[in-house]
C-alpha cells in the first residue's frame, strides 16, 4: 500500500472503498455481542434496548449460550482467538451465572469484555472477573453525580460506580478499563468535570459517544445534540488529545462525521464503515440472531434463533441485507458526493420504514455543508 501522504484524496477514498467492498464480501466474524439479559437495575433515559427490571420468560439459558460457543469453537472455519465476545445487557452483572459462562468461553479460547453501569462492582465481583479471564470492562459515567444519577434514574449510585473503578484499577489485573460517556444536552457542559474525575481515577481510556435517536431517546428528543453541540463535542475530543495526560480519548463507531471532522477524529487510518452483519454479529437476550444490539428491533431483521438454528450456519448463509455494497442506497444518499465515505451512515440510526438515515452529518451541519451537497 502506498502511504497516505502519497495519495490524492480521491485515491485514498477509492482505496478504502475497495477495502470496504472486500470486507463486506468476506464478512469474517470479529465481534460477537451477547445481550446476555434484558434485565437492568437502571432505567436510563437514552437506553437503546429499553431495558427494565423484569425477568423475561424467554431469556437465554446458560446451556444455550454454551451451545453457541461450542458451535463456533468446533467449526474449522472459525478461530475463537480471533473473536471478541462483547457482553452487554441490560446489566450483565445481574446474571448469577455470568462468570461461570465466561470461564467456559475463556477455556475455549475466546477473549471477552463487558459493558456495565458499574453499580454492582464490588471486590468480590472484581475477583470473579479476573478469575474468569476478563480482558476489558467498560463503565458508564455520564456527568457529575447529580446529572448521572438523574440520567440513569438511580439515586445514590455514583459513589458505588467510582468505588468499582478504583477496585478494578487497584487489582492491576484487568488489561483494559474504559469509561464511556454518552454526551447529551444535559451533560455536555460537564465534559471537563468528567475529564478531571478520570484523571484523578487514573483511567487511561475514555470513549465518548453521543446519544442517538433510538430506543427511549427517540421519544426523548430534548436530550439530543444540536449542530453547535456536536461541534463542541468533537472540538473537545481534539483538544484533549493534544494534552499530555496519558489518557486515550476515542469516539464511538456510530457515524460518518463529514469532511471537517472525519479525518481528525478517526485519524485517517480507520475510515467509517458500519460493520453490522459484516464483522459484527449479535445474539439477543431471547436467542434471536441479530446484527448489533443497538439496531432497532424489527422482526424482518432477525436472521434466526439459537434455539433452532446453528449460529455459524446463519452467519455464513444469511445476513444478506447487510452484505451488499449498496445496502443503504436510497434517493437521499445515492447522489451524495460522500457516498464512498459514508455509505448511508449506520444501521443503528437507520429508518427502516422510509429507507433513509435518521442521522446525516449534512443535515446537522447544514449551514456548513449546504454548498457542498
Amino acid at each position: 500500500m502506498r502511504s497516505r501522504d502519497s495519495m490524492t484524496e480521491k485515491e485514498f477514498v477509492d482505496y478504502f472503498y475497495d477495502i470496504k467492498k472486500a470486507l463486506i464480501k468476506s464478512h469474517p466474524l470479529k465481534f460477537l455481542f451477547f445481550e446476555i439479559t434484558s434485565r437492568c437495575n437502571a432505567h436510563c433515559e437514552h437506553c437503546g434496548s429499553s431495558c427494565g427490571d423484569k425477568i423475561p420468560k424467554d431469556e437465554i439459558t446458560g446451556e444455550e449460550i454454551k451451545g453457541v460457543l461450542d458451535d463456533i469453537a468446533s467449526n474449522p472455519n472459525y478461530n475463537p482467538n480471533n473473536i471478541m465476545l462483547n457482553i452487554t445487557g441490560g446489566e450483565p452483572l445481574v446474571r448469577k451465572d455470568l462468570f461461570d459462562l465466561m470461564k467456559y468461553a475463556t477455556s475455549l479460547g475466546f477473549h471477552w469484555g463487558m459493558v456495565t453501569n458499574g453499580m454492582l462492582i464490588t471486590q468480590e465481583i472484581v475477583d470473579k472477573m479476573i478469575e474468569a479471564g476478563v480482558y476489558s470492562v467498560s463503565v458508564s459515567i455520564d456527568g457529575t453525580k447529580e446529572t448521572h444519577e438523574k440520567f440513569r434514574q438511580v439515586p445514590n449510585c455514583y459513589e458505588k460506580i467510582i468505588n468499582g473503578i478504583k477496585l478494578m484499577n487497584k487489582s492491576k489485573k484487568i488489561p483494559a478499563i474504559q469509561v464511556i460517556t454518552c454526551v447529551n444536552k444535559k451533560n455536555i457542559d460537564e465534559l471537563e468535570d468528567i475529564y478531571k474525575l478520570l484523571i484523578e481515577l487514573k483511567v487511561k481510556d475514555w470513549r465518548i459517544i453521543e446519544v442517538d435517536p433510538i430506543g427511549r431517546a427517540k421519544d426523548n428528543k430534548e436530550i439530543l445534540l444540536d449542530a453547535d453541540e456536536y461541534k463542541r463535542m468533537f472540538d473537545y475530543i481534539l483538544e484533549k488529545r493534544n494534552t499530555d495526560d496519558g489518557m486515550t480519548i476515542s469516539y464511538g463507531c456510530g457515524h460518518f462525521l463529514g469532511d471537517e471532522y472525519e479525518k481528525k477524529i478517526r485519524r485517517n487510518d480507520t475510515p467509517f464503515l458500519c460493520t453490522a452483519g459484516i464483522v459484527t454479529g449479535c445474539i439477543l437476550s431471547n436467542g434471536d440472531i441479530y446484527v448489533c444490539p443497538d439496531v432497532a428491533r424489527r422482526k424482518e431483521l432477525i436472521q434466526g434463533n439459537i434455539r433452532k438454528d446453528k449460529f455459524t450456519e446463519v452467519w455464513d448463509k444469511k445476513f444478506k441485507p447487510y452484505r451488499k455494497v449498496y445496502r443503504t442506497s436510497n434517493s437521499k444518499c445515492k447522489n451524495c458526493k460522500d457516498w464512498k465515505k459514508c455509505m448511508g451512515d449506520a444501521f443503528h440510526t437507520w429508518d427502516f420504514d422510509t429507507n433513509k438515515p435518521r442521522f446525516c452529518v449534512r443535515e446537522i451541519f447544514y449551514d456548513d455543508y449546504k454548498k457542498k451537497v
